[in-house]
């Protein structure tokens, strides 16, 4: 670097060489660096990529559909949303869990890699249909009609794809940090301001880190519905799938890759700057992560769902079907919102010419 190009971390000042200190002096701000802390300084960088991940193909995971495997499995496919639901052979016709629009059988499975794992149903359609009335329990503004049984007994069990992300990453963090000591004396009051350089390093293995294969479900209620317990995953089998039904993926690996980049880069990021403490602020200057050994499994995981109509708007309710997390948005009756808002205004008014009348 040339000489003179030296600027303050502090302050942005030119530094200048302190002879007698051997070190760097801000005229300005006051602040002396050495210059080993201004070489590394200097050479800040961007965030780095976290690298790529191994392709993902039939001979990946657990292989491709063996001969006969299939025989009982039928695609299904919706004209609305174009999703393609797999079910078994005796399902004749059935309707989209994502829109509620009927379904046809198109042909037999076929075209999709044989998933690696599978967490399968835990909570029943029964435990499923009393979650869906709690959660409307106590709902003061929630149309009358809306829980009627027919809409009740439409809930689905679904096996939604997703890639689960295994890797391991090296992360390198530096960060600029302060701490403040402030004193006074029968004269003056005094702050003294001391800078460091903090540097960090460390490895983290990430094992099976989900990424939604599927463009039909909505990422924020998959994301709301997590975690699943990897605990009780199993290597897939068709049994399984029998009496429910399970989406075709429509999200690659390589297209879920940039999401789980993310999940990876903000985790472990996280994790290295947790660990930086007691100073009065801290400031990222530089971070490198680096990832090896990246691979993608395929996997089903359950989710209870419904999905229903209500004057020309379409609701969804989802349920993890191994933990029974609950998420959905109910509507809201307009005659019961607008008898609701008259009585909080006269409640309100009733109040205002109590306090009144007390003066």
């Amino acid at each position: 670097m040339e000489a003179g190009s030296y600027k303050c971390p502090n302050c942005g000042a030119p530094l200048r060489f302190d002879s007698a200190t051997q070190k760097m002096a801000c005229d300005s701000c006051g602040s002396s660096f050495d210059i080993e802390t201004l070489e590394k300084l200097e050479c800040a960088q961007t965030d780095t990529s976290t690298g790529t991940w191994e392709a993902y193909g039939s001979e990946s995971g657990s292989g491709d559909w063996s001969a006969g495997e299939t025989e009982n499995m039928r695609v299904y496919s919706c004209s609305s949303c174009g999703a393609e639901i797999v079910a078994d052979a005796v399902t004749a016709a059935t309707r989209c869990p994502y829109c509620d629009n009927e379904v046809i059988f198109t042909s037999q499975l076929s075209g999709m890699f044989r998933p690696d794992y599978v967490i399968p149903f835990k909570i029943s359609a029964e435990q499923a249909k009393e979650a869906l009335k709690e959660q409307c329990r106590g709902k003061r503004l929630l149309p009358k009609n809306f829980l009627s049984e027919h809409r009740i007994q439409e809930i689905k069990g679904v096996y939604v794809p997703f890639w689960l992300f295994d890797c391991d990453v090296y992360g390198s963090v530096d960060y600029n940090a302060t701490r403040v000591r402030a004193w006074s004396d029968s004269k003056y009051n005094y702050t003294e301001t001391s800078h460091f350089l903090i540097e960090r390093e460390g490895y983290m293995t990430f094992d099976k880190l989900p990424v939604d294969g599927s463009t039909h479900m909505d990422d924020t209620y998959m994301e709301a519905v997590e975690p699943y317990d990897y605990r009780e995953i199993e290597d897939f089998s068709t049994p399984y799938l029998s009496g429910y039904l399970a989406e075709k993926y429509d999200v690659t690996a390589e297209q879920a890759a940039p999401r789980a980049d993310q999940r990876v880069k903000t985790s472990t990021l996280d994790a290295i700057s947790s660990t930086v403490n007691g100073y009065a602020t801290v400031t990222k200057r530089r971070s490198a992560l680096k990832m090896e050994n990246g691979k993608a499994h395929y996997a089903l995981m359950p989710v209870w769902m419904l999905s229903t109509q209500y004057e020309g708007k379409n609701y969804m309710f989802a349920m993890n079907g191994q933990t029974g997390k609950f998420i959905g948005r109910l509507p809201v009756s307009k005659s019961r919102s607008w008898l609701w808002r008259l009585g909080i205004t006269a409640g309100l008014t009733a109040i205002i010419y109590l306090i009144l009348s007390l003066f």
